[in-house]
């Protein structure tokens, strides 16, 4: 058994420590010639046995995978997700089905296969240039809209929008940037904003069959002017009625979109009408530390997607269905929100809260730092876990005050002319 991962960051870099852990033989690809630093921070080489780095030729890289004995490619985050199945399907690898290779990747055309297949999906719109897509918001009768890339992750581009001129501006902001893989946007979705309780849904197939590994529950900030500022996530429990129809309706979107055989992380808005699809990606789902979450809740995604991999048996013994989570868990992204520079004491401060379990930067000290506005520019994360809700509680609203009163950037210190607690 050889494995290569296509871009092993975030946390396909778990997956890669994972695979190493059990003895699983792993080389690496690279899918673009320049990584961004958000994703590149995070790999680590030592989990390989040869780094193959970015290959242009398509053919030479098949080739060199066949020659080194390859019996999977996997993609360790978004980016790497066309390339692993095309090389997959190149060497007569199990994947994912071909026919709908394109809507795994491309936001429109995913609403398309999931809305034939009769799933709900938001009302969506196609634009690849300003006035088309200010002009279809002022048509469509939405009080609010999302504009966002068609090929993106996270919430990279994002932008929430009430009015045409909103739209507008949102657009050419899109269409005048790269995504986080690189690529030029030369077109946006303009959708309409669900409104209800948002989740993500992380799971594992096997020759199509899914399991669940996690559901969480989002709780998001809606910046002024602007898009989603990741909060914090709660695990959803499995025996609930909401998760169970969650999982039902993630599983058919899967099976719309012919992922037999990835992880895939998707994200479902819980409507008063049903769940709504927001997006899936073929991939595992990103910031995230999975030994914390096995560790409070018995199975994470990484850990059920190494076993797919190399442990198909423990796979099929795993039974989401009666999954159960245990204890209080809460997964918080820190906001940063002064301009200066990193720094490490803030790491050391959070992890001294009373139910912090972990820490996880997205920065090392003395970095630039800008206030955070989305996902790619939040300076990381931590867990909080305890027996007692009310303890979870508490340290959260006291790391958001001392966040307000300059924790990232050592603001701190100075306050009011004081040292702060």
């Amino acid at each position: 058994m050889s494995i290569a991962l296509v871009d092993g960051y975030s946390t396909g870099a778990a997956l890669a420590a994972r695979l190493h852990h059990l003895g699983v033989p792993c080389s690496h690809i690279q899918s673009q010639p320049v990584v961004h630093d958000f994703l590149r921070r995070t790999f680590d080489p030592s989990h390989y046995t040869r780094d193959y780095g970015f290959i242009p030729d398509f053919a030479d890289l098949a080739n060199l995978l066949k020659r080194g004995g390859t019996t999977r490619v996997v993609a360790g985050t978004e980016s790497g997700v066309t390339l692993a199945e095309t090389l997959s399907h190149a060497l007569g690898l199990p994947t994912n089905t071909p026919d709908q290779r394109a809507a795994r990747r491309d936001k429109n055309l995913m609403g398309g296969a999931v809305g034939a297949a009769g799933l709900a999906t938001p009302r969506t719109h196609l634009a690849t240039s300003t006035v088309a897509a200010a002009r279809w918001f002022s048509a469509s009768g939405l009080r609010e809209a999302v504009v966002k890339p068609v090929d993106s992750a996270g919430s990279d581009g994002v932008r929430f929008c009430r009015t045409a001129t909103d739209v507008r501006d949102a657009t050419k902001a899109v269409l005048h940037s790269r995504s986080i893989f690189g690529r030029q946007n030369t077109a946006v979705l303009v959708q309409e904003r669900l409104m209800g309780t948002e989740f993500y849904i992380n799971t594992v197939s096997l020759d199509g069959r899914h399991k669940v590994a996690e559901t969480w529950r989002y709780t998001k900030r809606a910046r002024p002017g602007g898009g989603p500022i990741y909060d914090f996530e709660e695990p959803v429990l499995a025996h609930t009625a909401e998760a169970r129809l969650l999982r039902d309706f993630t599983f058919a979107v899967l099976d719309a979109l012919g992922i037999r055989n990835t992880p895939a992380h998707t994200e479902v808005m819980l409507t008063r009408h049903g769940p709504v699809l927001i997006e899936t990606g073929a991939r595992l789902g990103g910031a995230t530390a999975p030994a914390v979450v096995e560790r409070h809740c018995g199975m994470s995604q990484t850990a059920l997607a190494a076993a797919a991999l190399a442990t198909p048996q423990v796979f099929d013994d795993f039974e989401d269905s009666h999954f159960i989570w245990s204890g209080t868990l809460r997964n918080v992204k820190f906001i940063n929100h002064r301009t200066g520079q990193a720094d490490q004491a803030a790491m050391s401060r959070a992890a001294a809260l009373p139910s912090a379990v972990a820490v996880c930067p997205a920065v090392d000290h003395g970095e630039p730092l800008q206030p955070t506005t989305d996902l790619l520019s939040t300076p990381g994360f931590l867990y909080l876990a305890a027996e007692s809700t009310e303890q979870v509680s508490r340290d959260y609203a006291l790391l958001r005050q001392w966040e307000r009163e300059g924790l990232h950037t050592g603001d701190m210190a100075v306050a009011g002319g004081k040292t702060m607690p």
